[in-house]
């Protein structure tokens, strides 16, 4: 799969090659890339550059008219919005960049700095044309309090734009010179986050860079996965209470309500929250007849890095802190870690029949994909196009061999999930049966996928 330019870069350009002003909002979790995604936009043009801090108003306009003092800007000591946009439309050929990064800190002290903004847009003499982005890591408060927050200055916004994790090829050009399978496991740890890939070093293996990065204290990655809970959530130990047990396999309401004693009505709060933070998802069961054989209300951590700490460290703070970090991945991690990369290797089979299917290189098009999570047995794919056709497919990482007994365990499941499938595909890890060779042989509609065919 060739490298392309980011999807949001090509978004971010189109805009800025409008004619008239622009004003974007551009979010997304911590560690996507996004400062550095800006920075390469804003390569060749005349840019303004701020990043807000969460202080007082007054202390936000003393800090921000410092910084344009500093580079020669006539400003008070204490600027007011307007003298500060105004400032800021500088005498300079082209179109302007204004950049305000972690906005949320000021529209959460200032009533005055959205309108004033508005106002300062509107106002520009002709000619004088300026893009401002405001991006913010805190998606949960973009998507559902900022258009509350800031009134009627939101019919102004000219586009929203949400920066996304990237895929696990992505990350797989990144590490290079990594295996398939090492690139499979670094995935299951960090995910798609440019900005903690950068934490691993490309020349060790995945257990020595968890050792030396994640499992060493005071390194960055050890204290960074609790942090991004306690940065957007305040209660830390009811948040820290529920991931914990949802990684140690309590992902039903009713075993949360047992394992943790808080109220199931306080226990839905707090998941949406984390859901709003996109740390927790919701599985929903692809749509079938088989209904009365799903399961319901299935709760899982989605971010890999805090999945990895709650599922390891923190159960075992006490032994961490008294452990070599080598002693500590051989006794607590290296016996569990295939089965907690499973989960992620679900995710790149997805990725990559997603891949296929955009290329038309499946049997057909498919137009909605999803997961059957049933009472006896889970199919980790299932999709179908306009007409009904029908694809499932099963990914197997922990086993050395894929069996002819887990491909009719998969038919078990479709019977229950009342599925008639078209085509199937398995994908291992690392090999296939004797027997299922043979029955790919004979039937079309069986495929076998390798590890390393993709």
């Amino acid at each position: 799969m060739a490298g392309k330019e980011r999807a949001e870069l090509q978004y971010l350009r189109r805009h800025y090659e409008k004619p008239g002003s622009q004003l974007i909002v551009l979010y997304g979790q911590k560690h996507t890339g996004m400062t550095e995604m800006t920075e390469t936009f804003c390569q060749g043009k005349p840019v303004i550059y701020y990043k807000a801090r969460p202080c007082s108003e007054r202390q936000q306009l003393f800090l921000w008219g410092n910084e344009l003092r500093e580079m020669g800007i006539m400003l008070p000591e204490y600027p007011s919005y307007p003298e500060l946009f105004v400032s800021l439309d500088l005498n300079q050929p082209g179109k302007k960049v204004i950049i305000i990064e972690e906005f949320q800190y000021i529209v959460k002290q200032s009533q005055l700095f959205m309108p004033s903004l508005v106002s300062f847009l509107h106002g520009l003499q002709e000619g004088h044309m300026v893009m401002v982005v405001l991006s913010s890591t805190s998606i949960g408060w973009v998507e559902s309090s900022m258009v509350q927050k800031i009134g009627g200055a939101a019919l102004a916004i000219t586009g929203f734009l949400k920066m996304k994790e990237q895929s696990f090829f992505d990350m797989v050009r990144y590490f290079a010179g990594s295996t398939r399978e090492q690139q499979v496991e670094t995935y299951a740890v960090l995910g798609g986050f440019p900005g903690l890939w950068r934490q691993f070093d490309k020349e060790l293996s995945v257990k020595e860079n968890i050792c030396r990065f994640i499992l060493r204290k005071g390194s960055f990655l050890h204290e960074e996965a609790p942090g991004l809970v306690a940065r957007e959530l305040r209660e830390t130990g009811v948040y820290d209470t529920i991931l914990s047990a949802l990684a140690c396999g309590k992902q039903k309401l009713n075993e949360l309500y047992i394992h943790t004693g808080f109220s199931r009505a306080k226990i839905s709060v707090y998941l949406k929250n984390l859901m709003e933070l996109e740390i927790v998802e919701k599985v929903f069961s692809f749509e079938t007849e088989g209904k009365d054989n799903t399961k319901k209300g299935v709760y899982r951590i989605q971010n890999h890095l805090i999945y990895f700490y709650f599922r390891y460290l923190y159960p075992h703070m006490s032994r961490l802190a008294v452990m070599k970090p080598e002693d500590f991945y051989d006794t607590y991690i290296a016996p569990d870690f295939r089965r907690f990369t499973a989960f992620s290797f679900v995710r790149v089979c997805r990725e990559y029949m997603a891949y296929l299917n955009q290329g038309k290189r499946l049997p057909f098009v498919y137009t909605r994909m999803g997961e059957w999570a049933g009472k006896a047995g889970d199919i980790d794919m299932v999709a179908q196009d306009e007409a009904g056709h029908t694809l499932i497919a099963l990914c197997s990482w922990e086993k050395p061999v894929m069996s002819f007994d887990d491909y009719e365990w998969l038919l078990f499941c479709a019977r229950k999930a009342r599925l008639q499938a078209d085509h199937i595909y398995l994908f291992s890890a690392e090999r296939f049966d004797n027997m299922l060779l043979r029955e790919a042989e004979a039937k079309n509609s069986l495929h076998l996928i390798g590890l390393h065919s993709f």
